[in-house]
C-alpha cells in the first residue's frame, strides 16, 4: 500500500487537500539549506568512477563471453545480462545529464555521449532536452513531454480524441503497457536519429556519427561472434529485455500521480515535485535495479544530487513534508505498477463504455 506523510489543513468546502495553493516560494528554501549543510549536494567523483569502471568491465566480460559461446545457443543466456548492463549504462548517462557526476559541462557531455550514443545508440542531446523539460514541469499535460499524447495517453481529455487503431490502443493500454516496453529499446534509437534534424552543426555531426558507430559496432559484434540465426534471436531478446527494464524503472515514478492544472498551476518547486512523484520502498537491491530512481521525489527536488546521496536525503525531505502537511507518497515496487496501470486503465474507460 502507498503511504503519505502528513495531511494538509482542512480544505474549503468543495475543494480537495491537494488543490490548495501553496505559500510563496519559501517552502523549499529551508530544506535546500539543510541538504547543503549536510554536504549532500557535494559530488561523489570516486563513487561514479568506480561505477563506470565496473560497468565497463562487465560489458567487456559479456563481449568476451559472446565470442566464446557464439557458436552455441547458450550465448542467448548473455542477452539478459547485456540488457541489465544496458540499463546500468543508461543510468550513468542519465546522471551525467543532470551534472551529478561532475560540474564540468564538457566532461558530463563526453560521459553522456559515450554511454548514450556510443554504447546504447540513444541520443544524449535528445534525451537531455526531453528530460529537462519533464523535470521542469512533471506531469503537466501541456509542458511535460512524458505525458503528451502518443502511443499512450494519460488524461480523459486525451483519450476522448482517440479513434480507430489509436482508440483500440487506449482502450487496452493498461494491458499493453509492458508488452509495448519491449519495443522501447528500438524506439529510443529511432528517436535519436529523428532528433538529428533539430540539431545543427557540430552537434549533429558528433551525435549522428556516434549513433552510426553504435549501429555498426553492434552489428559487427553480433555477426562476428555468432551465426546469423543466433544473432537475430540474440538481438531480439537483448533489445526487448533492455526496453522492458527501462520501462520498469521509469513507469513507477509519476504515472497515476497528481497532474497540475494546466490553466492555473500555482504550486511552488517543492509541491510541484513532491505531489507529482512517487518513491519506491526497498533496500539495496531496489536501489540497484532502479538506478536510484526509486528516490524520485528527492531526485526531482535536487536533480544534481549524486545518486548515493538520495537515500540519505530522504528522511530530511520526508520530515520537511510532514512539517508542512504535504503528502509524501511511497509504495512498494509491485504496488507502484498496480497504481500506474490502474490510472491508465481508468483513462481508457470512457472508450470502452462507448463500445
Amino acid at each position: 500500500m502507498s503511504t503519505a506523510v502528513g495531511t494538509l489543513a482542512p480544505p474549503a468546502p468543495g475543494a480537495t487537500a491537494r488543490q490548495l495553493p501553496p505559500e510563496t516560494g519559501s517552502e523549499f528554501t529551508p530544506l535546500l539549506k539543510d541538504v547543503k549543510g549536510q554536504g549532500l549536494l557535494d559530488r561523489r567523483t570516486g563513487w561514479y568512477a568506480r561505477t563506470i569502471a565496473v560497468n565497463a568491465l562487465c560489458l567487456a566480460g559479456v563481449v568476451t563471453g559472446m565470442a566464446l559461446l557464439g557458436g552455441s545457443w547458450w550465448v542467448l543466456a548473455l542477452a539478459p545480462v547485456l540488457a541489465v548492463l544496458g540499463a546500468r549504462t543508461a543510468f550513468i548517462g542519465h546522471d551525467a545529464g543532470h551534472a551529478q557526476i561532475t560540474g564540468n559541462r564538457s566532461v558530463s557531455r563526453v560521459i553522456g555521449l559515450i554511454h548514450g550514443n556510443l554504447l546504447l545508440g540513444m541520443s544524449y542531446s535528445w534525451w537531455n532536452d526531453k528530460h529537462n523539460r519533464h523535470h521542469a514541469n512533471p506531469n503537466h499535460i501541456d509542458k511535460d513531454p512524458d505525458v503528451a499524447a502518443d502511443v499512450l495517453v494519460f488524461t480523459s481529455k486525451q483519450a476522448a480524441t482517440r479513434a480507430g487503431f489509436r482508440g483500440w490502443l487506449t482502450r487496452h493500454q493498461a494491458w499493453l503497457f509492458f508488452p509495448l516496453t519491449l519495443l522501447e529499446g528500438l524506439a529510443l534509437k529511432v528517436y535519436g536519429f529523428q532528433d538529428l534534424r533539430r540539431q545543427s552543426g557540430r552537434e549533429r555531426l558528433v551525435e549522428g556519427g556516434l549513433l552510426v558507430a553504435h549501429v555498426l559496432g553492434y552489428l559487427t559484434l553480433l555477426l562476428t561472434t555468432m551465426p546469423l540465426g543466433h544473432a537475430l534471436v540474440f538481438a531480439a531478446l537483448h533489445q526487448a529485455l533492455f526496453g522492458l527494464h527501462l520501462g520498469m524503472a521509469f513507469a513507477p515514478n509519476h504515472k497515476g500521480m497528481e497532474m497540475p492544472d494546466p490553466d492555473g498551476d500555482k504550486w511552488g518547486h517543492l509541491r510541484r515535485q513532491v505531489l507529482t512523484s512517487r518513491n519506491i520502498k526497498g533496500g539495496a537491491l531496489t536501489d540497484w535495479f532502479l538506478g536510484g530512481l526509486n528516490y524520485q521525489i528527492e531526485h526531482h527536488l535536487f536533480p544534481s544530487m549524486p545518486r548515493p546521496h538520495l537515500r540519505l536525503a530522504q528522511p530530511m525531505v520526508k520530515a520537511h513534508c510532514r512539517d508542512l502537511g504535504i503528502p509524501f507518497t511511497e509504495t512498494g515496487l509491485v504496488d507502484s505498477y498496480r497504481q500506474a496501470l490502474r490510472h491508465m486503465y481508468e483513462v481508457g474507460e470512457p472508450l470502452r463504455a462507448d463500445i
